[in-house]
């Protein structure tokens, strides 16, 4: 009995995370990633739980995933130190993002994911990609402006 309490102590807290536990982001998952929403206006915001600003946008990013269900809006968090997946997805949630794709940087050589993403960026955050459907890229580095977001000629 004590060991069925254990576990269920130990799963309990995973259990209430409403959303899913982010992807893992490795080599090539930004090749899929574009793949897959090819054609389609696509927000890429990169954050991380160790970044003071991006933890401050986090709400906002919630109330406009809410405004713009038909936005793909993709987070990724590029930490470059290792964040438990049920935490990344516990902050997600808390901000309104449960429903949002979301993926997590899971290699230590962090660098590599960067160039691969952008060669021009050195993992600066909070860092966001808005790429129109015909594939344009337009990079938006520091806190997002979300007056300017919603006038974005992609959605």
């Amino acid at each position: 009995m004590k060991a069925v309490a254990a576990l269920l102590a130990f799963l309990l807290p995973a259990a209430a995370i409403a959303g899913p536990l982010p992807q893992p982001f490795e080599r090539g998952s930004w090749s899929a990633l574009l793949e897959a929403h090819r054609g389609h206006a696509m927000i890429v915001h990169f954050w991380g739980v160790t970044c003071g600003p991006c933890l401050a946008e986090l709400p906002d990013w919630g109330k406009f995933a809410a405004r713009h269900r038909d936005l793909d809006l993709v987070m990724i968090d590029a930490d470059p130190v290792a964040v438990a997946p049920a935490d990344i997805a516990a902050m997600l949630d808390k901000a309104g993002l449960d429903k949002v794709e979301s993926w997590r940087f899971a290699d230590s050589f962090t660098e590599r994911l960067e160039f691969e993403i952008d060669p021009q960026w050195h993992g600066e955050l909070p860092y966001t990609l808005l790429i129109k459907g015909n594939g344009a890229v337009e990079p938006v580095l520091g806190a997002a402006d979300f007056a300017a977001l919603q006038r974005w000629p992609g959605q």
